[in-house]
C-alpha cells in the first residue's frame, strides 16, 4: 500500500493504525504549504486534493480519516480493532465523526486555517478565539463519554488514534486536556507504535505530554 501523509496532522491517527497493524506500506510526504496536495499527480490519485490518502494493493484510493481507520478495522478483524457488538462499533463510529468533523473540522481549523473562515484579518483573532472554546468546549463532552475508561471502546480501536491526534494539538498548541483525555493522551504516548510513529514524523518524544 501507499500512504500519503502530512506529519504532525490528521494523518499521524492513520498512520499510527497502520503501525499498530504492522503493516507494509510506502509513506509519501504530501507537502501542504508548498501546494503539493494541488499537483497533477496527487490529484490523479485524490481529487479532493486533501490528506491523507491510502492507496491500496488493488490500486484504489481511499480518502478520509473516518474512511480509512473505519476499513483498516474491517479488513484486519483479527486485530480486534472495532468492537464486537453493534452499540459498540456504533459508538466508535460517532466518536470519529465528533473528532473529525468538529473538534478538528469546526475547532482546530479556524486555529490552524483562520484565513479559510474570513478573509478580513481584523477578525482572525476572534476566529481563533471561538475555535479555541469549540476546542475546549468539544473536549470536556469527550472528557464524560471517555469516562475511566482506559480507552474510547474500552479495549484498544480505531477511535484512540484519531481522538490522540487532536489530544497532541492540544499538548502542541497549550490547550489544556482535561483529566480523563489527559490520562488517555498519556496512555497513547507510552505505546511503542504511537512512538514509533512520532519519531519517524519527526518529533522529541521528551517534549510531549508534560501537562498529561
Amino acid at each position: 500500500m501507499k500512504f500519503y501523509m502530512t506529519p504532525g496532522s490528521c494523518s499521524t491517527g492513520i498512520h499510527i493504525l497502520l503501525e499498530e497493524l504492522d503493516k507494509a506500506f510506502e509513506a509519501y510526504i504530501v507537502n501542504l504549504p508548498a501546494g503539493d496536495h494541488f499537483k497533477p499527480d496527487y490529484v490523479a490519485i485524490n481529487p479532493k486534493s486533501t490528506i491523507p490518502t491510502l492507496v491500496r494493493d488493488d490500486g484504489s484510493s481511499l480518502t478520509e480519516v473516518q474512511a480509512i481507520a473505519y476499513w483498516l478495522g474491517r479488513a484486519h478483524p483479527r486485530a480486534r480493532l472495532l468492537p464486537e457488538d453493534v452499540e459498540g462499533e456504533t459508538r466508535v463510529i460517532e466518536t470519529l465523526a465528533f473528532v473529525v468533523g468538529t473538534v478538528h473540522g469546526q475547532g482546530f481549523a479556524r486555529i490552524f486555517a483562520t484565513p479559510t473562515f474570513t478573509r478580513n484579518e481584523a477578525d482572525h483573532e476572534a476566529v481563533r478565539a471561538f475555535g479555541r472554546e469549540l476546542v475546549e468546549k468539544c473536549f470536556g463532552v469527550l472528557n464524560d463519554q471517555l469516562g475511566v475508561k482506559d480507552y474510547v471502546a474500552g479495549a484498544f480501536s480505531i477511535a484512540d488514534p484519531i481522538l490522540f491526534y487532536v489530544e497532541f494539538w492540544a499538548d502542541k498548541t497549550k490547550i489544556p486536556l482535561p483529566a480523563n483525555l489527559q490520562a488517555h493522551y498519556k496512555r497513547m504516548l507510552a505505546r511503542p507504535a504511537v512512538q514509533r510513529v512520532l519519531r519517524e514524523e519527526g518529533y522529541n518524544l521528551a517534549s510531549l505530554g508534560a501537562s498529561a
